[in-house]
C-alpha cells in the first residue's frame, strides 16, 4: 500500500510502509484496525467480495502508473474533502452526488457527533453537511496527518462520471430550491451562454438548461476565473488517488455491498447498517444518454476529455451514447 508523507514547506514523497498500528479509540474498537484487517485478508479471505475489492485496488494503482507522468504535490488544501474518524482508524474522501450525505451521516453516529441519535437516517440532510461537525484531515498538524495516512483505512466511493454529472446538473438547475446555485452560477451560465438572455433569466438563473451547463463546463475561462464547484469537480480532482493510495474504491453501483465492506472492516457492522434510501428520483445510465441527446459531438468530446481520468482511474465504460467519432 503506498501513503503519502506530508510536509507544511508542500513536500511530499511516496512511501511503502507496513500496516498501520491502528491506535484508533472509542465506540465499538475493534482488535485489529481497519487497514490490519484488510490487508490480512488478502491471504486468508478468498471471498468474491473481497477480490473484487483487491483487484480495484491493483486497477487504480496500475491506471494511475499508466495515465499520471508526475505525481503532483499535494498541499493542506487538497485534503480537505477527507474526512477523519480517529475512533476506527478511517479516513473518506468524500465525492458529492455519490451517498455523501449517508456516509456523513454515518460517520457522525461512529463519532460520537450524533447528538445521542443511533440511526444515520434520523440525522437532517443539512446537519449531516453542517461545516465543524465531521474533521477534515486538513485541519490536523503536518505529523498528525502522517501517522493518520499511514495508520488509517483510506476510501472513497466513485460513480459514473456522467451519471454523477447530470445528477448533479438535475439537484442544483432544476430544483426550484437551489436559489443560491441559481444565483451563483445559473446566472454566470446564461449570461456567458445564452445569446440574448431575457433580464429575468439573467436576474434569477434558474432556467440554465444542460447543453448550457456543459458549455460552462468545458469552457477553458470558467476554471480560470475559479475552481470547479465540489458538485461536478472531478473526483480525481477532489480526492487525489495517485497520490493518496486509497485501499478500497468503493461504487454507488455496488453502494450497498461496498458500504458493508468498509463497516465491516471497521468492526462495527452489527451496530450501524448504511441507510437504505428509496432509488425512484436517482439518475441513471438512460437518464444521462437522454440528457446528452442535446450535445453535439463535439462538446460531447470535449466533455469527455475533461471527466476522461475518472473513466480511466476508475475502470468506467466510454458510455455507447456518446459520439466521439
Amino acid at each position: 500500500m503506498e501513503n503519502w508523507s506530508f510536509s507544511e514547506q508542500n513536500l511530499g514523497r511516496i512511501v511503502t510502509s507496513p500496516q498501520g498500528s491502528g491506535q484508533a479509540r472509542g465506540f465499538m474498537k475493534s482488535v485489529r484496525s481497519p487497514l490490519q484487517t484488510l490487508y490480512a485478508a488478502d491471504s486468508i479471505d478468498p471471498s468474491p467480495l473481497h477480490l473484487m475489492h483487491k483487484a480495484r485496488r491493483e486497477l487504480l494503482h496500475d491506471a494511475c502508473r499508466s495515465h499520471t507522468r508526475k505525481r503532483r504535490v499535494l498541499i493542506r488544501d487538497d485534503l480537505k474533502h477527507i474526512l477523519v474518524d480517529d475512533h476506527h482508524g478511517l479516513l473518506y474522501c468524500y465525492v458529492p452526488k455519490v451517498a455523501c450525505t449517508n456516509w456523513k451521516r454515518v460517520l457522525l453516529v461512529l463519532t460520537g457527533e450524533s447528538g445521542g441519535l443511533h440511526e444515520p437516517l434520523q440525522i437532517p440532510a443539512n446537519e449531516a453537511h453542517a461545516p465543524g461537525r465531521l474533521r477534515a484531515l486538513s485541519e490536523y498538524t503536518a505529523p498528525e496527518i502522517n501517522r493518520r495516512l499511514r495508520a488509517y483505512l483510506k476510501f472513497l466511493f466513485v460513480r459514473e462520471p456522467f451519471e454523477r454529472l447530470v445528477s448533479a446538473y438535475r439537484n442544483k438547475f432544476t430544483r426550484t430550491y437551489n436559489t443560491a446555485f441559481h444565483r451563483r452560477y445559473g446566472t454566470r451560465i446564461i449570461r456567458k451562454h445564452r445569446p440574448k438572455p431575457r433580464p429575468e433569466a439573467l436576474e434569477r438563473g434558474d432556467d440554465v438548461s444542460f447543453a448550457e451547463f456543459v458549455r460552462y463546463l468545458v469552457d477553458p475561462s470558467t476554471r480560470h476565473e475559479e475552481p470547479f464547484n465540489e458538485h461536478w469537480e472531478r473526483a480525481h480532482a477532489l480526492c487525489h488517488p495517485c497520490v493518496l493510495g486509497y485501499d478500497v474504491v468503493g461504487k454507488y453501483e455496488t453502494l450497498h455491498e461496498d458500504a458493508a465492506y468498509v463497516l465491516r472492516l471497521a468492526g462495527v457492522d452489527d451496530h450501524v447498517t448504511f441507510p437504505s434510501n428509496a432509488v425512484s428520483a436517482r439518475t441513471t445510465g438512460d437518464m444521462a444518454s437522454d440528457f446528452f441527446r442535446s450535445i453535439s459531438p463535439e462538446f460531447q468530446k470535449k466533455l469527455y476529455d475533461l471527466y476522461s481520468m475518472d473513466f480511466l482511474l476508475f475502470n468506467y465504460s466510454t458510455p455507447a451514447y456518446l459520439q466521439l467519432t
